[in-house]
């Protein structure tokens, strides 16, 4: 995966926003103003997700590129360093993971918003 079908995959899902809320290197999607995927421009060697707990410590156990999330909860986030054993129909599925638990909590008002 390089970035550019990575922002392409998240810009394509509806109601999703990009934005640099940390700094100008990191570049966060969000939906309905909640992250589910920040990741660093200059070198995009990681991506960070969120995750069903469980689910997160199973890749981890089978893939060496999926460690506890840098700088996230680290039981509820991995991070997924982009070029590695991590197939890119994995990725582009974790991705839509990550931000499918962000959407479902959002109110009824704000998705009916976007």
């Amino acid at each position: 995966m390089n970035f550019e079908s990575f922002r392409d995959y998240c810009l394509s899902k509806h109601g999703v926003t990009e934005s640099f809320s940390f700094d100008q290197n990191t570049i966060v999607f969000k939906i309905g103003g909640k992250l589910f995927a920040p990741a660093g421009i200059k070198l995009f060697a990681s991506i960070n997700l969120n995750c069903d707990p469980e689910r997160s410590l199973e890749l981890r156990e089978t893939y060496s590129a999926i460690k506890a999330g840098l700088h996230m909860n680290k039981k509820h986030w991995n991070t997924v360093t982009v070029k590695s054993d991590v197939p890119n129909q994995l990725l582009f599925e974790l991705i839509y993971h990550s931000l499918d638990l962000v959407y479902k909590p959002l109110t009824k008002k704000i998705r009916d918003g976007l």
